[in-house]
């Protein structure tokens, strides 16, 4: 076990001095992200100053919607981007190399490589959008909420790690899976940043029991802000960020486990 903890330490050493080597460069590239990504923020805010409330959702409550966005992401992507870049590894051959070496695959894939651009990018711009709605939008900050929030961001980010160990099994078979990466994670990401009750009754299905992004951010915020259009949607979904997580996490992991017999070596 120290043995583990150590290589896992070792692992991050490592990969954090390799992303910020340069460290002007990093800061650069880091803040580069969060300003891409606020740019949508901007766009919505500027929108809403215009028309007010989006379904009853004002400017602050859709930080705050966004916030856990951002932030569970900015997490993920810690411990996940050896996930979300599986396919390039794959095809490029460089997957054999860690079926050679005496450690688990699945280990030596989520701490060999960290995108700390990103996280950076995509978590302080999470922090900032919490800062700036948290204190607004009437929420009590007690203990049980802020458990609450912590045990649902984790939640978050098993999620999303779920999918892109779906998606990294599924490269297995199929060597390219950008595209369907884009349809199903992207694009869907895109729609989470807004409350579900806005869209088709299809989307909202796709993003409840498909691709769970409403388990992400809009059920929690819900919680938190009990807002109307929650009324639409049975209230035990409200508390079941946590559960969805894992469960989402242990079927992707044995999909996984089953997908890695049939990997055969595409070369280099």
């Amino acid at each position: 076990m120290n043995n583990t903890l150590h290589l896992m330490c070792m692992y991050t050493k490592t990969t954090a001095k390799s992303w910020f080597q340069y460290r002007v460069d990093a800061v650069l590239k880091s803040l580069a992200v969060f300003l891409r990504e606020a740019t949508g923020i901007i766009v919505i805010w500027f929108t809403l100053l215009k028309f007010d409330k989006l379904n009853g959702w004002d400017i602050y409550e859709m930080l705050f919607l966004f916030s856990l966005l951002f932030l569970t992401y900015g997490i993920m992507i810690i411990f996940f981007t050896g996930l979300r870049d599986f396919g390039s590894t794959v095809r490029s051959g460089n997957f054999d190399r860690f079926i050679l070496r005496p450690r688990g695959l699945l280990f030596q894939i989520i701490f060999v490589n960290s995108d700390w651009f990103a996280a950076l990018g995509h978590g302080g711009l999470g922090i900032t959008l919490f800062l700036l709605s948290a204190g607004k939008v009437g929420i009590e900050w007690n203990v049980g909420n802020a458990l609450y929030y912590i045990f649902t961001v984790a939640g978050g980010v098993l999620i999303q790690g779920a999918v892109f160990l779906l998606l990294a099994a599924l490269n297995i078979f199929l060597l390219q899976t950008n595209s369907l990466k884009e349809l199903v994670y992207w694009n869907m990401r895109r729609f989470a940043g807004y409350p579900i009750s806005i869209f088709h009754k299809a989307i909202q299905i796709f993003m409840i029991y498909v691709m769970p992004f409403a388990f992400v951010n809009y059920f929690p915020a819900q919680y938190l802000l009990l807002k109307d259009d929650m009324s639409a949607y049975p209230e035990i979904f409200m508390y079941l960020t946590p559960a969805v997580g894992v469960v989402m996490y242990l079927l992707a992991y044995l999909f996984w486990r089953f997908s890695i017999r049939f990997y055969k070596s595409s070369g280099n």
